[in-house]
C-alpha cells in the first residue's frame, strides 16, 4: 500500500519545515508585545502575498476561504494599535507563481500546518503576556480546525500523481520562502 500524498508531502518537507522552526525562534521573539507585534506584521506580509496567489490557483473559494487568516492577522494587529494606513504599509514578499491545484495545495499545506502548530503558540503568548493580548491568529478556528484539516488532506490526497509532484515542489519553496520572509524580518 503506498502512503497518502499527505504523508509523502510532510517526509518531502520535513528538512524545509525544520528549518523554519530552527531559525525562527519565535520563542524569543514573542517574548515582548512589540516582539509579537512584529512578527505579526511579518507574517500579515506572507499571507498578503501567499492567500491572493492560492486563491487564484486553486478557484474554489468554498473550500479556500474559511482558511483564509489575514483578517486574524489584521484584527489582532489593529488591537496592538496599527491603523489601516499602517496595516497597508507593511511589508511583504513577491506573490509566488502557483500554476494549478497542485501547487496551490502544497502552498496551503505550509499556511493549514501553521494553523495546527499556532495554536501552541498562542497558549504561550497568553500566558506570557495575559488574557487581553489578541490571539485571532493563532487561536485556530476553533471546532472547525478538525474538519477543515481532514478535508483539505482528503483534497490533497485525491491529486493525481503529477499534481502531487507540484505540490511537494510549492510546499518545499513555500516552507523556505517563509523562513527566509521571518527570519529577515526579525528586530
Amino acid at each position: 500500500m503506498t502512503d497518502s500524498l499527505h504523508a509523502r508531502l510532510r517526509e518531502a518537507t520535513a528538512e524545509a519545515h525544520a528549518a523554519l522552526e530552527r531559525d525562527l525562534d519565535w520563542e524569543a521573539r514573542v517574548a515582548t508585545l512589540s516582539g509579537y507585534r512584529d512578527l505579526l506584521g511579518r507574517l500579515r506580509g506572507f499571507h498578503a502575498s501567499y492567500e491572493p496567489a492560492i486563491a487564484a490557483a486553486l478557484a474554489e473559494a468554498a473550500f479556500f476561504d474559511p482558511r483564509r487568516r489575514l483578517m486574524a492577522l489584521d484584527a489582532d494587529l489593529r488591537t496592538l494599535s496599527l491603523d489601516g494606513t499602517a496595516l497597508d504599509a507593511l511589508p511583504m514578499p513577491a506573490r509566488p507563481r502557483l500554476d494549478g491545484p497542485g501547487a496551490a495545495l502544497g502552498a496551503l499545506y505550509v499556511l493549514e500546518g501553521s494553523t495546527l502548530g499556532g495554536t501552541v503558540i498562542g497558549r504561550h503568548v497568553a500566558c506570557l503576556h495575559g488574557d487581553t493580548v489578541p490571539l485571532a491568529y493563532y487561536a485556530g478556528r476553533g471546532r472547525a480546525t478538525g474538519p477543515l484539516w481532514r478535508s483539505f488532506r482528503q483534497r490533497l490526497d485525491d491529486l493525481p500523481e503529477t499534481a502531487g509532484q507540484a505540490a511537494f515542489a510549492a510546499g518545499i519553496a513555500t516552507f523556505e520562502a517563509m523562513r527566509h520572509w521571518l527570519v529577515a524580518g526579525r528586530g
